[in-house]
């Protein structure tokens, strides 16, 4: 259990009315059967869909791969890390012996696993809406930068920029193929990026959108290879 729980209640800005589901979100697995990794499960989906909805509503505009990337970065372990610091979670983890002797209070991926358990702690507590509220509170620095970014790139402007950060060849793009009846043509554009061994297609109802849709696929695969 935390070594002050209303300080730590303080800091999450949130009361438990079941202090055991508290304990339970803080105790890693390394403690026993014991622990927050189905906790963390949870939390792992609420907060996703939370800042899904956030982004959704805050970029009307966005397209699908953009709000993906944007979601990514307030999502991923650093940014859960980077919560749990300011939220000071480090001293009230409940650690096995090996655990605590190498750093666990300090790891990324412990503070950021704690994170989500204890969203998916309060979910249990009180419900949906507090555990929505407890995302955009701790997160809220995080989601207000997304709002004050940049307005979204299409993702062609997006995946030369991306490829010239890497010194990489700009992409070629190239009509291969249309179809389709006259009131209801078909584009099929490829795009190429040399050295990198790289090819693929998309087809769609205009040169331009082809082009923007196989653009984003493309980035899309390129990042997941990072």
């Amino acid at each position: 259990m935390a070594s002050n729980v209303r300080q730590l209640e303080e800091r999450l800005q949130y009361q438990f009315r079941d202090p055991e589901l508290l304990s339970l979100a803080l105790s890693h697995r390394s403690c026993g059967s014991s622990n927050n990794e189905r906790l963390e499960f949870l939390g792992d989906s609420i907060l996703g869909v939370t800042v899904t909805d956030f982004l959704y509503h805050q970029f009307p505009q966005a397209r699908e791969g953009d709000l993906s990337r944007m979601r990514s970065q307030i999502v991923r372990a650093e940014s859960l890390a980077q919560v749990a610091k300011k939220l000071q979670l480090g001293p009230e983890l409940s650690l096995g012996p090996g655990e605590m002797k190498s750093g666990g209070q300090r790891r990324d991926s412990i503070l950021g696993d704690t994170v989500e358990a204890l969203i998916g702690a309060v979910y249990l507590d009180t419900g949906i809406d507090a555990a929505r509220g407890a995302v955009n509170n701790w997160f809220k620095e995080l989601l207000a930068a997304a709002s004050d970014a940049q307005p979204v790139k299409d993702a062609k402007t997006a995946l030369q920029e991306w490829l010239q950060q890497r010194s990489k060849p700009v992409p070629q793009y190239e009509l291969v193929n249309t179809g389709g009846e006259a009131h209801s043509r078909l584009f099929t554009v490829s795009c190429k990026i040399d050295q990198v061994d790289k090819t693929i297609s998309a087809t769609a109802s205009s040169r331009r959108k082809a082009e923007q849709l196989v653009a984003e696929q493309l980035l899309s695969e390129l990042e997941q290879e990072l």
